[in-house]
C-alpha cells in the first residue's frame, strides 16, 4: 500500500513538473513572439511609411499622418518622374555603370585570380601583400587623385570614367576571393589540359573558369548591386544632367532647397522594383554559388 502511494506520488510529481515545464515553455515563446512582432513592426514603418509617401499628395513629409495613406492616395509623382524628370535617362546611366562595372570586374579579377594562383613569378608574394594593404585603407583618401587622374585622361562627367573607379575599387579584395577558391581546383586538372596541348588561354577558359563558376556567379552579382545607389564617387565625378545616376537624381530632390520629399519616395520604390525582381531571379543562383564556394576539394 505504502509502495501504491509512493509510486503516485512519484508520478503526481512528474506530471505538476511537466506541467510547470510546459506552461513555462509557452510562456516564453509567447514574449519571444511579442519581441518579434514588435522588432518587425519597428523595421517595417519605415519602408511602409515610404510607401505612403510616395502615394500621397503634396510634397511635404512633415504634413503627413502618422497612420500610412491617412491623407489620400494620388499617383502624380509617378507621372512626374517620368513627364518632368530625366529619370529613365538617369535609371539608364545607372544600368550601364552597374554592367560595365560587373562585366570588367569578373574579367580582371578572375584573370588576375589564375596568375596568382598557378604561376610562379617574381614578386608575386610582394603584389598579393600589395593588394591586401590597399583593401585596408577607405577609397575616400584617394579622392583627390582619382580626380586628378580622370581630368588628365578626360573621364570626368563620363560613364565610363565611373567604371574605371568602381573596377579599381573591386580589384583588391575580389582578387584574393577568387584566387582563394581557384587555389582549391586541383591543378591536375590544368596539368592534364597541357598533356593535351591546351595553352594558357584555354585551360583557364575552358577548365579552371568553368570550375570556378560559383564564385564568379557571386562576384558578378555583387558587383552588380555595388554601384547600384553609390552616391559619393558619382557626385565628385558626374557633373551634368545627361550623366547622372539614379542616387545624383534623387538627391537633387532633397537637396538645393528642394522640399520634394514625396517625389524622393516614388523613385526610390521605382529603384526598389527592379532590385527586388533582381534579386528574387538571382536568389537561388546566389545560394547555390555561396554554397559552392564554400566546399573545398
Amino acid at each position: 500500500m505504502a509502495a501504491n502511494n509512493t509510486e503516485y506520488s512519484s508520478k503526481s510529481y512528474y506530471e505538476k513538473a511537466n506541467a510547470s515545464y510546459k506552461s513555462r515553455k509557452r510562456f516564453a515563446q509567447i514574449i519571444i513572439c511579442v519581441i518579434l512582432t514588435f522588432v518587425s513592426l519597428l523595421v517595417l514603418y519605415p519602408l511602409v511609411y515610404t510607401v505612403s509617401a510616395a502615394f500621397t499628395p503634396g510634397n511635404s513629409v512633415s504634413a503627413l499622418s502618422i497612420i500610412p495613406f491617412g491623407n489620400g492616395v494620388t499617383t502624380d509623382h509617378f507621372t512626374k518622374l517620368f513627364t518632368q524628370t530625366n529619370y529613365l535617362l538617369w535609371f539608364r546611366n545607372t544600368i550601364i555603370i552597374a554592367i560595365g562595372t560587373s562585366a570588367s570586374t569578373v574579367i580582371v579579377c578572375s584573370l588576375a585570380a589564375y596568375i596568382f594562383s598557378r604561376f610562379r613569378f617574381a614578386f608575386k608574394k610582394h603584389m598579393m601583400m600589395a593588394l591586401l594593404v590597399l583593401q585596408i585603407f577607405p577609397s575616400f583618401i584617394g579622392m583627390v587623385s582619382i580626380y586628378v587622374i580622370l581630368m588628365r585622361i578626360g573621364g570626368l562627367d563620363t560613364l565610363w570614367g565611373m567604371i574605371l573607379i568602381y573596377l579599381a575599387g573591386n580589384i583588391p579584395y575580389n582578387t584574393w576571393l577568387v584566387k582563394s577558391y581557384m587555389d582549391s581546383i586541383p591543378k591536375s586538372l590544368d596539368e592534364a589540359a597541357r598533356i593535351d596541348g591546351a595553352s594558357n588561354a584555354t585551360t583557364f577558359f575552358k577548365i579552371v573558369l568553368p570550375q570556378a563558376k560559383p564564385i564568379i556567379t557571386f562576384l558578378a552579382i555583387t558587383s552588380f548591386t555595388g554601384p547600384w545607389m553609390e552616391f559619393i564617387f558619382s557626385k565628385l565625378i558626374l557633373r551634368s544632367n545627361e550623366k547622372m545616376t539614379l542616387a545624383l537624381g534623387l538627391y537633387a530632390f532633397v537637396s538645393d532647397k528642394k522640399n520634394e520629399f514625396t517625389d524622393f519616395c516614388a523613385g526610390s520604390i521605382l529603384i526598389a522594383i527592379p532590385f527586388i525582381i533582381f534579386f528574387i531571379i538571382t536568389q537561388k543562383m546566389l545560394v547555390t554559388s555561396l554554397g559552392g564556394a564554400a566546399v573545398k576539394e
